[in-house]
């Protein structure tokens, strides 16, 4: 029985990168001799177990051929017999089927350590076609690797393209799509993810919403980058740099899927996208178990971007009704989402990046203003109904008195 260091955690070592987890792979052994040094068994499809002690995964060495369409269309071979390098045969990227020995020995039969040197994406094998699931990570690892200057190999991205035409992007189970999209948001450069998944092809088929955005027309007065979907992956920049919030960033990927729908004889204005782009943000989340969190924040980004912008202009009345949309009152945590999602789709616009958002900031004292109202002397002097009315028009008389001291035009 021999035990190696694989995948992830090689690969970071060798870039200098902290080690977050570690997987394990065994040769050699049967899933009884590991229950016997007291390994616990894990997983459906082959035998993982949980280390005893430190709780890390060590899976059998193992071989897999395809037998159906799609993600779980495998079957495994994880005899003893199963060599490391049978094992590192059926990864994705050879920078992932590095191994390295309990006396440190690197086995790299795949040129990965080479790949790691070039700073190149490619796949280890013709075995990388039969799991479309690799097409997602590819992406993912060009967002994760971007800064590090790493770039997918002509090939592999040749044989991605492939496995999109072959319709096996559309056997993607939904949940692994959003795993590996919730990873992609939730790390750097996101933009990356969503662009590599086009450029072979897939985003029109696991996120036809974000690649309809591609080649709509905004106006160049308030867009100089004019195409929608180029916005949204600006916003998406900006998005990182405000806030690691994953409901902010997925806001800001879906905030102008209306767009899309926008009839051409109006381009390119767009008025009324906010609403439609809801309709289509509720398809998606349908569609994909999108937290409720990143859902919710994204219909409010989407409905109400356009008065966060407008903010400045707003009467206390329409503020007011901007805020108890958004829950503000209640629920000032995610109001302050909602406009910091907002400041980044502001700033994602070319040469405009780095400009002043004071609608933010308005917003968030006219919040102040209307919550510092006493509510509860209100709610004596008033019965029933009359007394949400009344606590509405003290709250539109706190922004009104806030505007007129912020001397607001």
């Amino acid at each position: 029985m021999q035990v190696y260091l694989v995948g992830g955690a090689v690969r970071d070592e060798q870039l200098g990168l902290p080690v977050i987890e570690r997987d394990w792979c065994v040769v050699g052994a049967r899933p009884d001799d590991m229950a016997r040094l007291g390994y616990k068994q894990v997983g459906k499809d082959f035998p993982v177990f949980l280390h005893p002690e430190t709780g890390e995964e060590y899976a059998l060495a193992r071989t897999e051929r395809k037998t159906a369409p799609g993600y779980h269309g495998f079957a495994f071979d994880f005899a003893p017999d199963v060599s490391i390098e049978d094992d590192l045969a059926r990864r994705d990227l050879t920078i992932n089927a590095i191994a390295r020995s309990e006396t440190g020995e690197i086995v790299d039969p795949y040129g990965g350590m080479a790949d790691i040197e070039k700073r190149v994406l490619r796949h280890v094998s013709d075995a990388f076609a039969e799991d479309p699931v690799r097409i997602l990570r590819v992406a993912r690892f060009a967002a994760r690797f971007h800064d590090l200057g790493f770039t997918i190999a002509d090939e592999t991205l040749a044989t991605m393209r492939n496995i999109v035409a072959a319709g096996e992007a559309g056997a993607l189970v939904a949940d692994r799509v959003w795993k590996e999209t919730e990873k992609a948001l939730a790390g750097s450069n996101s933009r990356v993810y969503f662009e590599t998944l086009r450029k072979c092809g897939a985003l029109s088929v696991i996120y036809p919403e974000v690649e309809a955005l591609f080649g709509v027309p905004q106006p160049e007065q308030w867009h100089p980058e004019i195409d929608t979907g180029l916005h949204t992956m600006m916003v998406l920049d900006q998005a990182e740099k405000l806030s690691d919030d994953l409901a902010v960033r997925f806001a800001c990927l879906v905030h102008d899927l209306g767009k899309a729908t926008t009839p051409k004889y109006r381009l390119p204005s767009h008025s009324g996208h906010e609403k439609r782009g809801c309709k289509l943000i509720r398809e998606l989340c349908e569609r994909q178990p999108v937290p409720k969190a990143c859902r919710d924040l994204g219909l409010l980004v989407s409905e109400y971007h356009t008065h966060c912008h407008r903010a400045l202009e707003l009467r206390p009345k329409t503020i007011i009704k901007v805020l108890e949309a958004t829950d503000a009152f209640r629920r000032p945590e995610r109001f302050e989402k909602f406009l910091l999602a907002c400041e980044a789709d502001a700033r994602g616009r070319a040469g405009l990046e780095d400009r002043a958002y004071p609608q933010a900031e308005y917003l968030r004292g006219a919040q102040a203003a209307a919550t510092a109202i006493n509510a509860a002397s209100i709610a004596k002097d008033h019965e029933g109904s009359n007394v949400a009315k009344a606590i509405r028009r003290a709250r539109i008389a706190a922004v009104a008195a806030f505007r007129a001291d912020s001397q607001v035009p």
